[in-house]
């Protein structure tokens, strides 16, 4: 089943081995990243002429996680980079929700004790449809056909899961080897929203700043 490319980052950054995501704070940029891409490819945002998000579109998309990202990004004037810092928890707390919804995790909402827990549990639970993504997309960053002919979702998956060091996904070896390919695929995001490509691009310095306390916007 195809699904929306902010839902398929979840399941892309999801370990079905530890039944949870390889890094709950990673998975938050991540899929904040994937919204904002899709949002831009279906043309409701674009780059001004200074680097920032624009809002072109406030219709409805028929999709509550990107719907509740679109109005956010009518607030101020941001590059992608700071909207990607941006509120990610709460995107990602919605992405859960929608998979929730789907029937693709369960999420637990509460302990033995019927106590609320602050972080709950997710569990997928059908492994297979996170293990084939992650194993396509690897195998589009290893030898795929030419990046320019890949699906655009496929091409900003591969993106993520290579600047966003999804081990699960990509080794070190894997990035190394196929940098020249994993660029090419983030270029996919460059035509129209180069910012957005270049945020992609530095994902990893960007999570390793913000958990670090560090400013950039």
């Amino acid at each position: 089943m195809s699904r929306a490319l902010h839902l398929s980052t979840y399941l892309l950054a999801f370990d079905t081995r530890a039944q949870s995501l390889q890094d709950r704070s990673r998975a938050g940029f991540l899929v904040r990243a994937a919204a904002l891409a899709e949002l831009a490819h279906r043309g409701a945002v674009a780059e001004d002429g200074s680097g920032h998000v624009q809002v072109v579109s406030t219709d409805p998309t028929g999709d509550g996680v990107l719907d509740a990202l679109l109005a956010e990004l009518g607030s101020a004037p941001r590059t992608w980079k700071a909207w990607i810092r941006r509120n990610r928890d709460d995107t990602l707390e919605a992405v859960e929700e929608r998979l929730a919804a789907l029937g693709v995790v369960t999420m637990a909402d509460r302990d033995p004790h019927g106590r609320v827990v602050p972080q709950r549990a997710v569990s997928l639970d059908d492994p297979r449809e996170a293990q084939d993504l992650q194993l396509h997309v690897a195998e589009l960053v290893r030898a795929g056909g030419p990046p320019a002919e890949a699906p655009f979702a496929d091409a900003v998956l591969a993106a993520l899961a290579a600047h966003g060091h999804l081990r699960l996904v990509l080794s070190r070896h894997d990035r190394k080897a196929h940098a020249a390919r994993i660029t090419a695929l983030t270029d996919r995001l460059a035509p129209d929203t180069p910012g957005l490509a270049r945020a992609v691009s530095g994902l990893n310095l960007t999570m390793v700043a913000a958990q670090g306390g560090m400013g950039g916007s």
